[in-house]
């Protein structure tokens, strides 16, 4: 009841200091997401009310943008690059191996909330594809081995 009634007062408190500015429910989405890691369900209503926007606009937005999470992201957040390079380099494989090995999809955390996987459309790592990041730590020339030897390590770590 607790976390509940805190995620409320964060999302009233950021919804009403930038309802004000223009186009202001891009800002609260990002804002949101960055004090809680996600924008909660119960949010909706209360970031409509302020912004004189139907529920289903607001949820609308949110569900256009891949950015915005609407269940809480796992310990740690692995993103797998999607973009060209990569995908030449057999990323696609790399994703099917990445999704059965932690029996998750794209915006889906895995039961245990230690990983979360999000698709990102280019890391800057294009010459060492494919790649992902982890964190601060970003990976080039993944494998399905080398993936599973870095989630390996990171599990025996948490």
């Amino acid at each position: 009841m607790t976390e509940t009634v805190s995620t409320q007062s964060t999302v009233k408190e950021i919804t009403r200091a930038l309802k004000h500015k223009p186009g202001a429910l891009l800002p609260i989405l990002h804002d949101i997401q960055h004090a809680l890691g996600y924008i909660p369900a119960d949010s909706i209503p209360v970031i409509a009310s302020e912004l004189q926007l139907s529920r289903a606009e607001v949820h609308g937005v949110i569900s256009f943008y891949h950015y915005f999470r609407e269940t809480p992201p796992g310990k740690q957040t692995i993103h797998l690059c999607r973009a060209e390079s990569c995908q030449a380099m057999g990323s696609k494989k790399l994703e099917e191996h990445v999704k059965a090995k932690l029996s998750i999809d794209y915006h889906e955390t895995t039961p245990d909330g230690k990983f979360s996987l999000e698709p990102v459309y280019c890391l800057g790592m294009c010459s060492c594809s494919p790649s992902m990041q982890i964190g601060n730590d970003v990976y080039g020339r993944v494998s399905n081995e080398s993936f599973d030897s870095v989630i390996d390590e990171r599990e025996a770590l948490s």
